[in-house]
């Protein structure tokens, strides 16, 4: 008998009796096939990501509001595309009956610390741009290491989110370079 191993979001337990033996059996409610838990784990890790990125893009945005910046108008930008990315994962997880669920309190309180921390000690177009570009390439090799685990098993249009994810962080990096 060959056995899978699954991560499901829910199960029932069925006890039965077979001459005098008692057996378990799991039955796993999957309703939408074994690909199920792969889409939403994907799709979650896009929507964690985009949620992150919405909020520290909006509180920099704020910070920047106060200078004189040229990088301005790439970070406004930035926000633009990951408000488009939180949305779709969002529509998506929703079709699929899973409450998405952003980065949590403790990552977006460090994340704000660290931000106003950078943003004191040098708030230079070049500072920005690094920071943005450190986090960008981070970004890419986790989405890379989501697609590559993925690719088999999750559905390909939500792969194609993940990669448009991707090619988002490969576009806005080559945009801040200038300003390094």
């Amino acid at each position: 008998m060959m056995a899978k191993k699954f991560k499901f979001l829910k199960m029932e337990v069925l006890i039965f009796k077979t001459s005098f033996l008692y057996k378990k059996i799991i039955i796993i409610n999957n309703i939408n096939g074994d690909n199920m838990n792969e889409n939403n784990e994907l799709l979650m890790y896009i929507y964690k990501n985009a949620d992150m990125g919405v909020k520290s893009t909006t509180k920099l945005i704020k910070l920047l509001n106060t200078r004189d910046n040229k990088i301005k108008n790439i970070v406004e930008g930035e926000l633009k595309g990951y408000e488009n990315f939180l949305k779709k994962s969002k529509a998506l997880l929703k079709k699929n009956k899973v409450s998405p669920k952003g980065s949590g309190l403790i990552a977006e309180i460090s994340s704000s610390v660290a931000m106003d921390m950078e943003f004191i000690k040098d708030n230079s177009d070049s500072k920005i741009a690094d920071i943005l570009i450190r986090g960008f390439t981070m970004g890419n090799i986790e989405i890379d290491k989501k697609i590559e685990k993925f690719k088999e098993d999750a559905d390909k249009s939500i792969i194609k989110i993940a990669k448009d994810l991707k090619k988002f962080g490969e576009i806005n990096i080559e945009l801040l370079k200038p300003y390094l």
